[in-house]
């Protein structure tokens, strides 16, 4: 067994379980934030305590999803990034428009991107499944586009230098890349 897997799956859990209103309960994405608040309480992932909300929308998030737990949310070791807002805008193009959360984990996820490892290990989630869950639900159009399975932060980035005219591949195309192996293999 796993003691910190276990710790997250109480975590969420507890979350889960307090009562919200209605529209917060129903919402798809419901478990996917659950999950990032609780890898930041256990430490995991880049994200300040905030999630890299601003702190009316951090607030909202608290009363709306999960009224009155508590956790402990740590900061964690990312920074800024100078394509911060560039990444949050080509989020927010490709956002489903149903709710609300859909622009949290805009900034959320555009925030994490400052991280070194895979972006769900950076945003602090379980695994890559609960960020292809919120990639899906938040951002379908994006998540349409990704059709070689590639890692998400890979794919988000070279989405980004694809619309603003920066080739970082020396290939063609990803088929003849000398990283397609890196981009396309099994996380672990």
């Amino acid at each position: 067994m796993n003691p910190s897997h276990d710790c997250r799956a109480l975590l969420q859990t507890e979350l889960l379980d307090r009562p919200a209103p209605a529209q917060a309960a129903s919402d798809p994405l419901r478990p996917v934030l659950a999950s990032l608040l609780a890898g930041r309480s256990l430490n995991q992932g880049v994200l300040p305590a905030t999630l890299g909300l601003a702190e009316p929308d951090f607030q909202a998030l608290w009363r709306d999803y999960f009224p009155g737990a508590r956790l402990n949310l740590q900061h964690g070791p990312g920074e800024d990034i100078a394509e911060l807002e560039d990444l949050l805008h080509l989020l927010l193009e490709y956002r489903a428009g149903l709710r609300e959360s859909e622009v949290w984990l805009a900034r959320i996820v555009a925030y994490s991107c400052c991280g070194r490892n895979h972006l769900w290990q950076d945003l602090g989630l379980a695994d890559r499944g609960e960020l292809s869950t919120l990639m899906t639900l938040a951002f379908p159009a994006l998540a349409s586009l990704n059709v070689g399975d590639m890692k998400w932060k890979k794919f988000i980035y070279r989405h980004y230098c694809a619309r603003e005219g920066i080739y970082v591949c020396p290939a063609p195309s990803c088929g003849e890349c000398a990283d397609h192996a890196k981009c396309f293999s099994p996380e672990v």
